[in-house]
């Protein structure tokens, strides 16, 4: 038996769809715990791309899918999902936790309505509804996937829910009477009735699965610098995206996690608002963002691109107790004439080493650099023995400065551009 998980280290987007497909090639599960439809994984293989918001990403390789408690589910985002992969020829295997909150249409209506009424202060959500399911669920006013399957469970909290949401959007200046009790109920009793063969108690099948032998993967959605608690608050998720959100999203006892794998981008970016200390505004910030195609899975914008920030990264692993290192897109830094990788931070003369939790901080830090040689190409390479030396160099200096092994390399988005160390 093997419980493995996959998290993101930096704002996400660091290509943890591309490794959990990958990996999941020798497991039977593969979970899904947190976050919702904001989340984009976006999977290469042969001539066909696949991008999923809420499907887990090894369903492509005809694994057991599971949308575990900790994630929200919008149902129509979901179902849209399953209908275009069955359009592909391909079955998915799903389970989805009846303890799983749902999003709502009033969630989306808010979340739209708090990100324009803060302006330039705004967070810079993807406006899926994400954050406000989140606060219902921590409320104890949410609708789980399991009350779809029951018409009148659904209408009793509806009846509930509704007049209090209707009187938000009138203090946002919006119009309440878009959200209709009976229309909710007829719509979200009907996804329920797509969705039930797939509604289970996931807590107890994922155990039992342990307890069989199964090898089972758990898929994080974003990035350690994202979550709730320990990023860059409050320019983050409303969910934990760190290895611990991973046993509170599933049910699964830390106890079992034999392994923890931390996806490290090549350089940085992120998506919408907030600090990231080594972003450039330059040509090479340009480089990177147009041959790492770095545009959002889900909202298309473009994402803010900058040098690997290791002090991130090592702060990640501390936190999430990462064993090993993969490293996605170093194919994108090919032909810099120089590489740099921010190893500490001067904050007013200052050294900082450690990550600061104080924002404030954040936005007045610069970054201190290590400088590297570029490398012309590493297309084609098969091994690490084969990569550039100067290439070699930049993972051993990770390596070294994480005190974590790199077992994985990937030079390009196919499935099978992947190098083991």
């Amino acid at each position: 038996m093997a419980v493995k998980a996959v998290i993101g280290t930096q704002w996400g987007d660091e290509g943890k769809g591309k490794i959990v497909d990958f990996l999941s090639k020798d497991v039977d599960y593969v979970v899904r715990f947190q976050g919702g439809s904001n989340a984009g994984h976006t999977i290469k293989i042969g001539n066909q791309t696949f991008k999923f918001h809420l499907l887990p990403s090894g369903v492509i390789r005809g694994k057991i899918g599971v949308i575990a408690n900790g994630v929200v589910v919008d149902p129509e985002v979901l179902i849209g999902e399953v209908e275009k992969l069955k359009e592909k020829g391909i079955e998915p295997k799903l389970m989805i936790s009846d303890r799983a909150n749902v999003v709502m249409p009033y969630h989306k209506l808010l979340d739209g309505a708090e990100e324009t009424y803060l302006g330039k202060k705004k967070i810079g959500t993807t406006r899926r509804g994400i954050g406000p399911c989140y606060s219902d669920k921590v409320a104890r006013r949410g609708i789980r996937v399991g009350d779809l399957l029951d018409r009148s469970v659904l209408r009793e909290k509806l009846e509930m829910i509704v007049p209090i949401k209707k009187n938000l959007l009138k203090i946002y200046g919006m119009e309440e009477s878009r959200i209709d009790v009976e229309d909710l109920i007829d719509r979200y009793s009907d996804y329920g009735n797509k969705i039930r063969a797939f509604v289970k108690d996931t807590t107890l099948e994922l155990n039992r699965a342990i307890k069989e032998g199964k090898e089972i993967l758990l898929e994080g959605a974003q990035g350690v610098m994202l979550d709730v608690d320990f990023g860059t608050y409050p320019f983050t998720t409303s969910s934990n995206t760190i290895s611990g959100g991973a046993c509170t999203g599933s049910g699964i006892s830390p106890k079992l996690i034999n392994e923890i794998i931390g996806v490290v981008k090549a350089y940085t970016t992120r998506v919408g608002s907030g600090p990231l200390p080594t972003e450039l505004k330059d040509e090479i910030g340009k480089h990177l963002q147009e041959k790492g195609g770095e545009f959002g899975t889900t909202t298309g914008r473009a994402r803010r691109c900058g040098w690997l920030d290791l002090v991130v990264v090592k702060y990640a692993c501390m936190i999430c107790g990462i064993d090993k290192i993969a490293i996605t897109k170093l194919d994108v830094l090919d032909g810099l004439k120089k590489v740099k990788i921010c190893v500490g931070y001067d904050y007013n003369g200052e050294t900082i080493e450690n990550f600061p939790s104080d924002i404030r901080v954040l936005e007045n830090i610069k970054p201190i650099y290590e400088e590297f040689d570029g490398w012309e190409s590493t297309k084609n390479v098969k091994s690490f023995e084969e990569l550039p030396k100067s290439a070699k160099d930049y993972i051993r200096f990770i390596e070294d400065f994480l005190n974590v092994p790199v077992e994985m390399i990937s030079v390009g988005a196919e499935r099978e551009k992947t190098i083991f160390v």
